[in-house]
């Protein structure tokens, strides 16, 4: 943030668990930004935490405030679309959860009078600021495995019920664990290897009473790389969460980003050694690199969600790209739509150029 430059006041649509444990720490902490206002239609506890924080109950008030400039649309991903137009239309910035929107379509009309109106879209793939994918994508672009053959990873979680009054667990559209945890995934994989050749999907509902998918298997294909992504909600010993195999060697991941659990806890991104990751979960590499053989500890580099942020700023105050980029986002939409279309038809999907 330079200096004399205006804070971005920022209105959150949501203060549900993305609004409480991410964007609201994430704002309040980052100097650029000013969390100005937020949508709670029956509760009034947004205020507690942060008391000079305007509160209203109806949507089109964060519209109508002209001192907004960005809006954070962190509501369920039906509503993505409807409130993420008005919100452009009426001349704001927009952040979208992710995932970005259920269809490809709506993606691209939101881009769309994103570029009309000349006002910034991103969608917040924090993934993007986890430690262990920074770590990987150093081991990636650096070739330390030499030709990377194979990549696998899981993000897992125990939860072998089906919460009531959830709305992530009623069939709408958008709902399910490959828009949840898929959308990191993938967008995770676009970065290090770009858009694939094909995808085959296995997906399934294996909790009883489930009425969503809570499952997924994915394979995308690349010329020498197979790269596999897999989720469940009945993992209770939880294997590697990234194993990478190539030519030379390969690296193995245990354990996940520190930075949700401290956001939950009511830490500060602003605190001392943020993102930095217990030895214990450092990652195990095994090759060669320049005729010597190595093998041992990688250290985890620090992540840092603030980092998402950062690139807001960026663009709104000095006109640059966010570093997600909407379109980015809506590839990750059009995978998941051609994973959606392989389960149904039993089938591999090959793909055609990205949207």
């Amino acid at each position: 943030m330079k200096k004399n430059e205006p804070v971005i006041n920022t209105a959150l649509a949501a203060y549900g668990m993305s609004g409480r444990v991410f964007h609201a720490p994430l704002l309040d902490a980052h100097a650029g930004f000013k969390l100005h206002s937020i949508l709670q239609r029956s509760k009034n506890d947004a205020r507690q935490k942060y008391p000079d924080l305007k509160v209203v109950s109806d949507y089109q008030a964060l519209l109508d405030n002209e001192a907004v400039e960005l809006i954070i649309v962190n509501t369920p991903e039906y509503l993505h679309y409807e409130m993420a137009s008005q919100a452009l239309e009426a001349g704001k910035h927009v952040v979208l959860e992710k995932a970005f929107t259920p269809t490809t379509s709506e993606a691209r009309q939101l881009i769309d009078l994103a570029q009309k109106q000349a006002k910034m879209l991103s969608v917040f793939q924090n993934s993007r600021w986890h430690g262990d994918f920074l770590t990987i994508k150093q081991v990636v672009d650096h070739k330390l495995l030499g030709e990377l053959v194979d990549y696998e990873a899981h993000y897992d979680r125990y939860r072998n019920y089906v919460e009531e009054n959830n709305w992530k667990e009623e069939p709408h559209p958008g709902t399910g664990v490959l828009y949840n945890l898929g959308s990191h995934m993938i967008d995770q994989v676009l970065v290090l290897f770009g858009w694939p050749q094909s995808v085959q999907a296995d997906i399934r509902i294996q909790r009883p009473g489930g009425k969503v998918e809570d499952n997924f298997e994915l394979i995308l294909a690349y010329d020498q790389l197979k790269v596999t992504l897999k989720s469940s909600y009945l993992v209770r010993e939880p294997g590697p969460r990234y194993v990478l195999h190539g030519s030379k060697g390969s690296f193995v991941k245990h354990g996940a980003d520190p930075q949700e659990a401290l956001l939950k806890s009511g830490r500060s991104p602003l605190e001392e050694g943020w993102g930095q990751e217990k030895k214990g979960h450092w990652g195990k590499i095994n090759t060669d690199i320049n005729g010597l053989h190595m093998q041992g500890e990688v250290e985890t580099l620090p992540g840092s969600y603030l980092g998402y942020y950062d690139s807001i700023y960026a663009a709104i105050r000095e006109g640059k790209e966010p570093e997600v980029k909407a379109s980015q986002a809506m590839q990750v939409i059009a995978i998941i739509e051609a994973a959606i279309k392989s389960n149904k038809e039993n089938r591999k999907i090959f793909l055609e150029a990205p949207p």
